[in-house]
């Protein structure tokens, strides 16, 4: 028996992920419990959930959607092994329970947890349920969900996607934006690997907004483009704040009026906490078109709009952002409609969940 309660977190992959999991890892330490992670070396989990002072236990697999048939057997081959390698994990440490957030490891993780009798619980980002949580809606107690979804049957619940605490404790939009009816300020994001199509546009949009008054860019190209990007702007003498990476996002959107961006889970989430308008372009390839789903969520709710990259042209863009520097209330009407979307407290609402099986330990 484990000295502390204890329970297993299944994330990895990517920051849509893994960051929601470090939310609710944070509470439930706060809680007492001693929180384990399962993941890859691949992911971004392999840096992060170290730096957090969570134990990393990493399973040797790959994803087996969309390879060749080759790779397909030897990725379900790895996948058998790491159900093996996840029940001997889960005897050692004794968690009450599970809880999967989606990435690879949480399947073997997950079927691991079923075979010894462990409660799972799941928790889905995205408006659409990836393969992963799909299969594990099968085994789980609970499926709590980032997106008013049916996931599970009776056993779904929807919390809202966890985000950190500093973007969930934000000023409210009419206080943030009080004095700001002149100029716009434009926040500008493409995640840690950058949107090539965005950037692209964005650099010929500024001159298209030379006749409005008092606009400011503040631009995350992520780290491969940071450079093309800044010297494109510096040739046409924009004064751009242009960012390879923004490490204190409550800042960042806390500056903002609004934000273009993509329409992953996390994204959309940190925005309706923040009580931010935005103008979302789903990338257009994403797995199931889970990002025009979960954009379309925020968009129903009054608080952006949808732009397909199709679409995206510098003329466009601009136009769009001209009207919304016109127009300051409907700026703050989207603000409150995206903060009034929000469930800050999700990270929470999970860590309850987790907790009804403590019981014991």
């Amino acid at each position: 028996m484990a000295d502390k309660p204890c329970v297993l977190i299944m994330a990895g992959g990517t920051g849509g992920h893994v960051f929601p999991a470090l939310s609710v890892a944070g509470v439930l330490s706060e809680r007492g419990v001693d929180v384990h992670w399962l993941g890859t070396a691949a992911g971004i989990e392999a840096r992060l959930v170290p730096a957090a002072n969570i134990p990393l236990h990493c399973l040797n697999m790959a994803g087996v959607r969309g390879k060749n048939p080759i790779f397909r057997i030897a990725a379900l081959f790895k996948a058998g092994t790491a159900v093996l390698q996840s029940m001997r994990l889960l005897r050692k440490i004794e968690p009450f329970c599970v809880i999967g957030l989606g990435g690879y490891a949480s399947g073997p993780g997950g079927l691991a947890a079923k075979i010894l009798g462990i409660p799972v619980l799941i928790h889905e980002q995205n408006a659409v349920a990836g393969t992963t949580n799909r299969v594990l809606a099968k085994l789980a107690r609970r499926c709590l969900t980032g997106y008013p979804i049916a996931l599970g049957g009776a056993k779904s619940c929807y919390i809202g996607n966890p985000v950190r605490a500093e973007i969930a404790n934000i000023a409210a939009p009419e206080q943030r934006l009080s004095g700001r009816d002149q100029g716009l300020r434009v926040l500008v994001l493409g995640g840690s690997l950058g949107a090539k199509a965005i950037n692209d546009c964005m650099v010929n949009v500024w001159p298209l907004l030379s006749g409005l008054t008092g606009v400011q860019l503040w631009h995350q190209t992520g780290r491969a483009h940071e450079g093309v990007v800044r010297e494109a702007y510096q040739a046409i003498g924009a004064e751009v704040r242009a960012d390879a990476f923004i490490d204190d996002m409550a800042e960042a959107y806390s500056w903002a009026d609004v934000v273009i961006c993509r329409a992953g889970a996390l994204t959309v989430a940190e925005l309706a906490a923040a009580g931010l308008p935005a103008i979302l372009i789903p990338l257009p390839h994403a797995i199931d078109d889970h990002q025009r789903a979960n954009a379309q969520w925020f968009v129903d709710g009054g608080a952006g709009e949808i732009l397909d990259q199709k679409e995206l042209t510098p003329e466009v863009l601009a136009a769009r952002l001209t009207d919304l520097a016109a127009q300051p209330a409907l700026r703050l009407n989207q603000a409150q409609s995206a903060r009034a979307l929000a469930k800050t407290d999700a990270a929470e609402v999970a860590a309850d969940y987790c907790m009804e099986y403590a019981d014991g330990h």
